[in-house]
């Protein structure tokens, strides 16, 4: 206890040493998640993969999207992993700085990549807690509520999803369902050489053969 009955403030070294600690142990926390989202990934292709065979692309569709909303999470969590290993190389230099100065200094990298953990759901609980404690140290200064930004991002990976449910169906159905990706759909002037009208023709029977395929699937 210190004076006036207040506790004594823990030592630079420590509290920088047991950020660390809990910034690791979110690290192993953000590795466990990708891999259960990266699990049911694996089943839901597999049934998407079914309904392609039935010929359900009501079904299909629904499924890709799943599919692109668990490759999005992935992406934000190893974005979120990231920022976590920025903050903690941010706490061995202020280890060093200690050595040196004795005393923690503020850091703009550690307040841009706080800034960004505290709106992931799996780590914000923890990333507030060491906000705090960071802001109280005088590393950071106080974060702005930013509230909107999670909202924005579901809207923008729903017009994302629509947009790449073709690609998806077309890989994990090995071209049953879907288009191909970057398809050149540019078609050439009134001049056109026999070899091209070849190609076209082949690609028109290749379609009308596709199309064959998935109405015997649906019957």
């Amino acid at each position: 206890m210190g004076l006036f009955g207040r506790s004594q403030e823990k030592n630079p070294k420590e509290m920088v040493n047991e950020w660390a600690h809990k910034l690791k142990k979110e690290g192993y926390q953000i590795d466990r998640q990708v891999r259960a989202i990266q699990r049911e990934e694996d089943k839901v292709k597999k049934s998407l993969k079914d309904a392609a065979k039935k010929g359900d692309k009501d079904v299909c569709k629904i499924l890709a999207k799943e599919v692109i909303r668990a490759r999005n999470a992935c992406n934000k969590l190893h974005t979120s992993k990231a920022h976590l290993n920025s903050v903690t190389l941010q706490m061995k230099n202020q280890l060093a700085t200690i050595r040196v100065a004795g005393s923690l200094s503020k850091s703009t990298e550690v307040m841009q990549a706080m800034q960004a953990l505290v709106k992931v759901p799996e780590v914000a609980a923890t990333m507030r807690e060491l906000s705090k404690e960071m802001m109280k140290a005088g590393i950071i200064e106080e974060m702005m509520d930013e509230t909107l930004d999670s909202m924005e991002d579901s809207e923008e990976m729903e017009e994302a999803a629509d947009a790449e449910v073709d690609k998806i169906l077309w890989e994990v159905t090995a071209g049953q369902m879907g288009s191909a990706p970057d398809v050149v759909t540019d078609t050439p002037g009134a001049s056109t050489s026999k070899d091209e009208e070849v190609e076209e023709v082949n690609d028109d029977k290749e379609l009308e053969e596709m199309k064959n395929r998935l109405q015997s699937l649906r019957s």
